[in-house]
């Protein structure tokens, strides 16, 4: 572990001129006078960068946009050809942000971490992104904000190395019909894996890192009492099992926060559209306020095809604007009631829901997503992220209306 060292060496000779008189009948200070000399000492870089007088410094600068406007970059596209594509779409555009996967949906890093890291123990790594700092670099110049994604809690890679930090059903791990799986968020050691790729990414130079999927798996309340899993800390919780999800996760983001805090870097989180509806999503944890109680940016994923028929609205993908519209007033109330809130800068669709069926969607292009960021502006809500899973964005979009 690298050390900080410091040297200090001092002598300190004096003499005073006062009556002999006077010295030789106090005889005040004769053995108080001697040279003081100072070693080397070594201090542990973990104990100054939890100092609060410390915060790390990357070498590289970012100055937060006026507001964010930002894209999903995945690690293929930010180590591949289309990041020169992305890139002139910030050049051409008021776009201003990039959101890259560091840590994508399976659980491998998307790129490949030098020998000295700690992260290199996981053998985790792809090659997805040759060389993150000169990627970092290109942004720096370019003034692109740069926002790490890491997803948390749906990680097949650590689910499979280590069942025992995962839900086991039968003999095997649990996995949903995607063939994906969860780790849980009850125990520490879980925690302290996803802290460990976000700070190192802040070292990295990103300015923002911005935890995905932190939530137990969808419908786990139907499985709680089928599954095998540990409590960890929370085994001796007197809350009833869906508090007890929402405070593992919360806590879990408030840990994070405070972990990173020394290294400069603003936390957000991803979280369901819906649970800012609700008092909280019961299965998954998720309790809208006090996620946002924990974070510098929320930002709730309100793509319209995503929804019911919330809102009135029979089917809300014919409607982004009347549904980005209605969801707002939702939040807006949400957030008022917080003494500190975050930043709102929520997931909006660039992507055609096909999946939903003959006469449930329609095709995304300008209009439909020029309509979303309408809404939002109007109900004061002037960052958001654009998501379109093969990183394509639809041109001539008014980012700023």
């Amino acid at each position: 572990m690298n050390s900080i060292k410091w040297l200090a060496s001092l002598s300190i000779f004096a003499t005073l001129l006062i009556p002999i008189s006077v010295f030789a009948e106090v005889n005040l200070f004769s053995n108080n006078f001697s040279t003081k000399e100072f070693s080397f000492v070594a201090i542990d870089e973990s104990i100054v960068s939890s100092s609060k007088l410390f915060v790390y410094d990357s070498g590289l600068t970012f100055e937060y946009p006026d507001a964010v406007r930002g894209v999903y970059v995945t690690g293929h596209s930010a180590g591949g050809s289309r990041f020169n594509d992305l890139l002139k779409l910030m050049d051409t555009t008021e776009l201003n942000a990039m959101v890259i996967d560091i840590k994508d949906d399976f659980g491998n890093l998307t790129y490949v971490p030098n020998e000295e890291s700690s992260l290199a123990k996981y053998n985790i790594g792809k090659p997805y992104i040759k060389d993150p700092r000169a990627m970092l670099k290109v942004m720096e110049e370019k003034k692109i904000y740069p926002v790490a994604r890491i997803v948390v809690f749906k990680d097949t890679e650590l689910a499979e190395s280590k069942p025992e930090l995962s839900f086991i059903d039968g003999d095997a791990v649990w996995k949903n019909r995607r063939g994906e799986a969860f780790v849980n968020p009850f125990l520490q050691e879980v925690w302290d894996h996803n802290v460990e790729i976000a700070i190192e990414a802040a070292k990295m130079g990103f300015k923002e890192i911005q935890f995905d999927y932190v939530r137990f798996p969808e419908g786990f309340e139907k499985r709680e009492n089928t599954l095998k899993y540990s409590f960890g800390k929370y085994e001796s919780s007197e809350l009833d099992p869906v508090q007890r999800r929402v405070q593992a996760v919360t806590d879990f983001v408030a840990y994070a926060r405070e972990k990173l805090k020394p290294y400069g870097a603003q936390i957000s989180v991803d979280i369901f559209g819906y649970s800012a509806t609700l008092p909280e999503a019961p299965g998954i944890g998720q309790n809208f306020s006090k996620i946002s109680e924990n974070v510098d940016v929320i930002s709730s994923m309100i793509y319209p095809s995503h929804w019911t028929s919330y809102f009135g609205i029979k089917k809300p993908d014919l409607e982004p604007y009347r549904l980005v519209q209605e969801y707002a007033k939702v939040e807006n109330a949400k957030l008022a009631e917080l003494k500190n809130p975050p930043v709102s800068r929520p997931w909006i669709q660039d992507f055609t829901a096909s999946y939903l069926g003959a006469g449930n969607y329609q095709t995304y292009g300008k209009a439909q997503v020029d309509a979303q960021i309408k809404a939002l502006k109007e109900a004061g809500i002037n960052e958001y992220l654009l998501w379109n899973a093969g990183n394509r964005y639809t041109p001539g979009v008014d980012y700023t209306p």
